[in-house]
């Protein structure tokens, strides 16, 4: 009896512990419209249409990839937990006088952002001015 309680609680924990990544994927990409250059990560992206999708589950990873497929990049992201879920898929933006960098990715109906790991380049900007914070809608695909 003993034997199968421990086996019992070691699958719930499995299950739980397989459950984590799953809250922060994008299942079928993002897409979204930037109306001007951005850089993501280290990379400068031109405007245009962009989709976002997360090609390995089990990674802190997005590909940002060009509609025309001529520019992909790929960046980090740390998950940020909310208390309610968000209302509308989004992508925001920290913008440094006249330079925008890819910020952050809400997914709707999840309890959490995923918030791009800034780049030393980002970072150094940031020393000289301060964010302004703008969004861009999204929309999810395969809905």
């Amino acid at each position: 009896m003993n034997t199968l309680k421990k086996l019992i609680v070691g699958m719930g924990l499995m299950l739980i512990l397989g459950a984590i990544p799953s809250m922060a994927q994008i299942d079928n990409g993002v897409t979204f419209e930037a109306r001007s250059a951005f850089y993501a990560g280290n990379a400068k992206m031109p405007a245009g249409s962009y989709k976002l999708t997360q090609p390995d589950v089990d990674a802190n990873l997005l590909l940002l990839e060009s509609a025309d497929g001529s520019h992909s990049v790929f960046v980090e992201y740390e998950i940020v937990p909310s208390d309610t879920p968000y209302a509308q898929s989004d992508v925001t933006f920290n913008k440094y006088g006249k330079v925008d960098f890819l910020n952050a990715i809400w997914i709707q109906g999840r309890n959490s952002e995923m918030q791009v790991v800034p780049s030393k380049f980002e970072q150094n900007t940031a020393k000289a001015a301060a964010a302004e914070k703008h969004t861009l809608a999204a929309k999810n695909e395969g809905q």
